[in-house]
């Protein structure tokens, strides 16, 4: 299990990076591309599981934080199924801009899976960052932030974006040995 989070602190910022490229390379519409673009995605969420676990497997505010940020983590999820789903119901983009229509018309939907619920990972992942600076490093929670800034600017900067999460996060899960992340024995 202590390999896959240390993997996870790589493998998660690529696949991020992998969606991005693939996103880049392909139309915005349904599609062999879209599908598996979004399944990159999903993956790499999937990963970011163990790294707010780890990050937050420490005394004090850590655990709340790390709980909330899987909350954020549900959410984008809850958000790429929505996006695999209408690619592969709809023939073209008009389809899946009035499945998404549809979808964010429910109430309270809109703010929970598409604006609210994803910043809470986002968040919550620097703030856990922040937390543990000495072990990730200073630059860490910075990259973090620049990271998800550029997603806010456009999501063609996905891919620098993922190279952003990889530099602040991958190291940790490369020279991370058995001992927790507080550096207490396991």
């Amino acid at each position: 299990m202590l390999k896959v989070r240390n993997a996870a602190f790589v493998a998660a910022p690529l696949l991020l990076g992998g969606y991005g490229v693939v996103r880049l390379l392909t139309d915005h519409g349904p599609g062999v591309g879209w599908t598996v673009g979004h399944l990159l995605f999903l993956a790499g969420l999937v990963l970011f599981v163990p790294v707010l676990l780890t990050l937050g497997d420490r005394p004090g505010a850590a655990p709340v934080i790390a709980a909330i940020g899987l909350l954020g983590v549900a959410a984008s999820m809850a958000q790429v199924v929505i996006d695999i789903v209408a690619g592969l119901v709809a023939s073209d983009r008009a389809g899946m801009n009035a499945i998404y229509h549809q979808v964010q018309s429910v109430p309270g939907l809109l703010p929970g899976i598409y604006t609210i619920g994803p910043a809470l990972f986002y968040v919550c992942l620097t703030a856990l960052a922040i937390l543990n600076w000495r072990e990730l490093g200073w630059w860490s929670p910075m990259l973090l932030v620049v990271g998800t800034v550029l997603t806010l600017v456009s999501l063609d900067l996905i891919p620098v974006t993922a190279v952003c999460f990889l530099f602040a996060l991958g190291p940790y899960g490369v020279r991370r040995t058995d001992r927790r992340l507080t550096g207490a024995a396991p």
